[in-house]
Parts: structure tokens; sequence; C-alpha cells
């Protein structure tokens, strides 16, 4: 692995944490940066700044210390396991290592909580959140076989009218708004959601920590 010397990773740093962006001082424990790696494999990727403090102060690491820990945790503690691919910089005589994390080909991809309970994460502006269970299934249907997806169709009906009026007319809404508004179970609401994005008619939005359901062309 060649060390590589470059203002790039000052650019980078200027940026600061966000969604496809973390900073890591170290890695003291793999089964917590395997979220981080899950939650960027279930987004659209991304990639961990070792050896840069959270305001963006640059500390410096042994890489292949760091490079080994994320190896584990990316093998050991993801569920699909998943692939990084490392770099390494020299910034003034100190090395920060930067792991790319592409998005996962098999969603959802799993990380074990602290308790060692696995769960589905998910990247957020600068967080790593937990991903809804409607999130997670429309994270398997979309790696689904077309098989699967045919299953997952429904008839256009009333009770998707029902939703889309709402969205037209108030921008999001909860899994359990929508079941309350159409008198539906979750299951119901769930196959409903996943059918319409499938079909590129709705899509899924985190503001406050809640997963909302949005018309697809409040994303454009």
């Amino acid at each position: 692995m060649k060390t590589k010397k470059s203002h790039y990773i000052q650019d980078l740093i200027l940026e600061g944490e966000h969604e496809h962006q973390d900073f890591k001082y170290q890695i003291t424990d793999a089964r917590k940066i395997a979220r981080s790696i899950a939650a960027f494999a279930n987004n659209s990727g991304g990639h961990l700044l070792i050896g840069v403090k959270d305001n963006g102060n640059i500390a410096g690491v042994r890489s292949d210390e760091e490079i080994y820990m994320i190896e584990t945790a990316a093998q050991m503690y993801c569920r699909p396991e998943q692939r990084v691919s490392f770099k390494v910089y020299n910034i003034n005589g100190k090395s920060v290592v930067k792991a790319d994390i592409p998005e996962a080909q098999e969603k959802p991809v799993e990380a074990p909580d602290d308790n060692g309970v696995w769960h589905v994460y998910y990247r957020v502006a600068d967080e790593n959140m937990l991903a809804s269970r409607l999130h997670e299934r429309i994270m398997s249907q979309e790696t689904a076989s077309a098989e699967e997806r045919t299953a997952e169709t429904i008839s256009y009906s009333q009770r998707e009218q029902v939703l889309l009026d709402y969205l037209r007319s108030h921008g999001g809404i909860t899994l359990d708004g929508y079941m309350k508004l159409a008198h539906i179970s979750e299951e119901s609401a769930t196959r409903i959601v996943v059918a319409l994005h499938s079909m590129g008619v709705v899509n899924l939005q985190y503001h406050d920590g809640k997963c909302l359901i949005v018309s697809d062309d409040m994303n454009d």
C-alpha cells in the first residue's frame, strides 16, 4: 500500500461530517465501526477518515492497526460481509486512513449493537440511524429477483389514492399515520408503500428521527 501525501484530505475535512463522510479519531471497537460501515452500505456509500478528530484536527493513526480493525468489522460484524478499500495519506508527518465503503449490492446490511443484537443502520446527514421496518422491507425488495418483485405488486385502489392525496396536500406521513388514515393493518400499509416505491411513486425520508413516506417528486 502506497502512502500518499496530498491536500486532498484537508479539502475533505473542510466539508465536515455529512451523509457520505464520517471522522474517526481512532478505531477501538470493531462492532461499533461495523455500524458505520453498514449505514453507509445501506445508503449510497461513503467513507471514513481515520485519524481525524470531530473538530477536523488531524491526529494521525497507525494505519496498519486501523485497517485491520476495519477489515475485521466489515467481515465479521457486517451481515452480509462488506468490502472496504483503503488509501493512506501523509499530512505533515501524520497518517490519515481513508476507508471507502461502496453501496451494498445486497441489502439490508446488519450490524450488532452494544448488546450483540443485530440491526439495520442507515446514514442520515452525519448520523447512523436505525432503519425503520418499512425501510428494511424496501431495501430487501430493491435487491429481490424480478420474480419476487412481481409478487409485491398490488392492484391500484382507494387505499393508494388516500395516501397519494394526503402526500400532495401535506408532504409526508409515517407508516403509522397512513395505517390510521386508511384504516388498514401494518402489513397492508407496508405492502402498498413497498409496491408504490417500486413503481417510483413514493420514497422515504428521515426527519427528526422519523421515517416519512413522501411523494417521489419531493426528491427531485
